[in-house]
């Protein structure tokens, strides 16, 4: 959608402010569904919830581009952004069903990953390519809504029920107000929610805040965006090596804790570097963005007192308290700008050591220490 924002702009005669309500829209809605859509997939399984989601979804983002003004754009968008939230909640369901302990490092980064690639396809296709092929950004979205309504059939056809399945060791739902009840009383879903609040809502304060700290302090769009590119990419080259290592170690905290560490060290620094040095921390920085995120996820499935009941509401409350960062870090942060052009950094900086003291309270959830904790079970018997 942003690439294709001046191009609906000129169609509509939209403003900026108006532009904004209608990207901000669409994460609005999923921070008000994202828990309920947890809730469903424990309730209903992640075939019918993910599958129906898909179709929903497709046939909501086609609808955006019926929109004759900017009261039918926005009422759609944050529908499309209401049923879209199910989906990220039921695919990490689907992980933990899936997939062993020893595993989950790696699929959730490589579906972080597929998160990345594809939003980055769409930037570079939408505006420059599909828009002057197909006509028109309303035949585009048209497109994209065909898209999801196809993978909605394909899943719906081809996934195996989640209950019965051999990997999923119970062949229970949970009710609704169960689930919610239940999850709510978790320490560790809280811990691992707040910590991603503070993180990941300071990453995306400083993805959004960078072009216009670097065009400010001199460096040409180019080479503004440029480094922005780079921090993305990083994020998502840097995702599936480390959630690999974590699972060869059996421990997510061995590489969560070392990469709250880089993102301490790293915003600190950014303010007060210079230019060819700030590449090479944008660098290190965006490398461990992905992993942080997708390990945290791993350590939601892997909590014992979650198991695959309740893996979709925990998960929904996790990605709820992350989206309310991503919300507020941002406005804070870029508010102190008008103290100094690199007091937001300091700012973002604090959150992160925030989200560290946060961390430090969860217990570690990797194979190996379930294993020596079996072992040392075994022994006092």
């Amino acid at each position: 959608m942003p690439v294709l924002f001046e191009e609906i702009s000129e169609d509509l005669n939209l403003n900026l402010v108006q532009i904004g309500t209608i990207w901000g829209i669409v994460p609005l809605g999923s921070v008000i569904f994202l828990l309920l859509g947890g809730v469903l997939c424990d309730r209903f399984g992640v075939k019918h919830t993910i599958g129906i989601a898909c179709l929903l979804a497709g046939v909501t983002g086609a609808t955006r581009g019926l929109s004759s003004g900017f009261g039918s754009l926005v009422a759609v968008s944050l529908l499309f952004g209401l049923i879209s939230s199910l989906i990220p909640v039921g695919v990490m369901k689907v992980c933990r069903i899936w997939f062993t302990n020893k595993q989950l490092g790696l699929v959730t980064a490589v579906i972080l990953m597929g998160n990345g690639i594809g939003g980055s396809i769409g930037s570079m296709m939408s505006a420059t390519f599909l828009s002057p092929l197909l006509g028109g950004w309303r035949n585009v979205l048209f497109l994209y809504g065909a898209i999801s309504v196809v993978l909605g059939i394909i899943w719906l056809l081809t996934l195996k029920e989640t209950r019965g399945t051999r990997r999923t060791g119970s062949d229970t739902t949970a009710p609704v107000r169960q689930a919610v009840s239940y999850v709510l009383r978790i320490k560790a879903i809280w811990l691992i929610g707040c910590s991603l609040l503070a993180y990941e809502g300071s990453m995306l304060a400083i993805l959004g805040y960078l072009p216009l700290y670097l065009r400010e302090s001199g460096w040409s769009a180019i080479s503004a965006d440029g480094a922005v590119t780079t921090f993305i990419l990083m994020g998502i080259i840097g995702a599936i090596p480390l959630g690999l290592l974590s699972d060869r170690l059996g421990r997510r905290k061995a590489v969560l804790i070392p990469a709250i560490f880089v993102a301490i060290i790293c915003t600190a620094l950014l303010p007060v570097i210079s230019n060819t040095s700030l590449w090479v921390i944008l660098i290190i920085l965006g490398t461990f963005r992905g992993a942080y995120t997708s390990l945290s996820s791993a350590m939601v499935l892997e909590t014992d007192t979650v198991g695959f009941t309740y893996s979709g509401t925990a998960i929904g409350l996790v990605l709820t308290l992350m989206r309310i960062g991503c919300f507020i870090a941002s406005p804070l942060g870029n508010s102190l700008a008008t103290i100094n052009l690199g007091t937001p950094f300091v700012f973002w900086a604090i959150l992160f050591v925030c989200a560290a003291i946060i961390l430090i309270f969860v217990k570690e959830t990797g194979w190996k220490v379930k294993k020596e904790k079996k072992t040392t079970y075994i022994s006092l018997q």
